[in-house]
């Protein structure tokens, strides 16, 4: 007897519908199977392939960084010698200015001393070379006699002024006694300052006596042969 259903009739399409593609019939399909198979050789080949290329490019990376690094490491050196270097000379130069203004001025002043002391020893130079004790007579012997004892003593006092504030003048050198020169001048200097006209005459005498007494002697011998004849 035939049939009235058809076998399309018990399967419900809906369901069928619905039911994942990767199912079929209770097989897994070959997308599935793939993911639990392990790799190929061709696959691990490709991955280190990979990886080796990362890492080549990260050594390039570092090594440019490592570039850069030692960059800016030479800039802060030589920034940092830059300001070091600066201060330094900013302070040598200023001190070293100083003193040579410093030392400008008393070359200066001593040449202005010097010149000074020069013309007053050439002054008294002259006037030693003026005394000619042949031209003498005898009747203005004493006059002559004591204008030239007037002219020593000035042309003394002038001559150990200069000593005293020259050193070079007493056999000494400029170098060796560059740091005596102005305690010495100094010193001088108030020695001879706040004293009067009398007193310096006095320290002269003081200087001088044994010429003074050489001079009364040949004065008293003098007059001595004169009362004889």
């Amino acid at each position: 007897m035939p049939s009235d259903f058809d076998e399309t009739d018990f399967v419900d399409s809906d369901f069928q519908a619905s039911k994942p593609a990767s199912y079929s019939a209770g097989t897994p399909t070959s997308a599935s199977s793939g993911l639990n198979r392990p790799p190929s050789r061709e696959e691990l080949h490709q991955q280190v392939s990979e990886t080796q290329q990362r890492l080549t490019e990260l050594k390039r990376v570092q090594e440019e960084l490592e570039r850069k690094r030692a960059a800016l490491e030479d800039e802060r050196r030589r920034q940092t010698e830059f300001q070091t270097g600066r201060q330094e000379m900013l302070q040598h130069l200023t001190r070293g200015a100083g003193l040579l203004e410093e030392a400008e001025f008393a070359a200066r002043r001593d040449a202005e001393q010097m010149a000074k002391s020069l013309a007053g020893l050439r002054e008294a130079l002259g006037k030693v070379q003026a005394i000619h004790e042949e031209h003498w007579t005898q009747e203005s012997y004493q006059n002559d006699l004591s204008r030239a004892l007037t002219t020593l003593e000035n042309a003394r006092l002038e001559w150990n002024s200069a000593r005293l504030k020259w050193p070079i003048l007493s056999g000494g050198t400029a170098a060796g006694n560059q740091n005596d020169d102005a305690t010495k001048r100094s010193g001088a200097g108030s020695w001879f300052a706040g004293k009067s006209f009398g007193e310096l005459c006095k320290l002269g005498l003081a200087l001088t006596w044994p010429l003074a007494l050489v001079a009364v002697l040949a004065l008293t011998v003098f007059l001595v042969a004169l009362l004889r004849k």
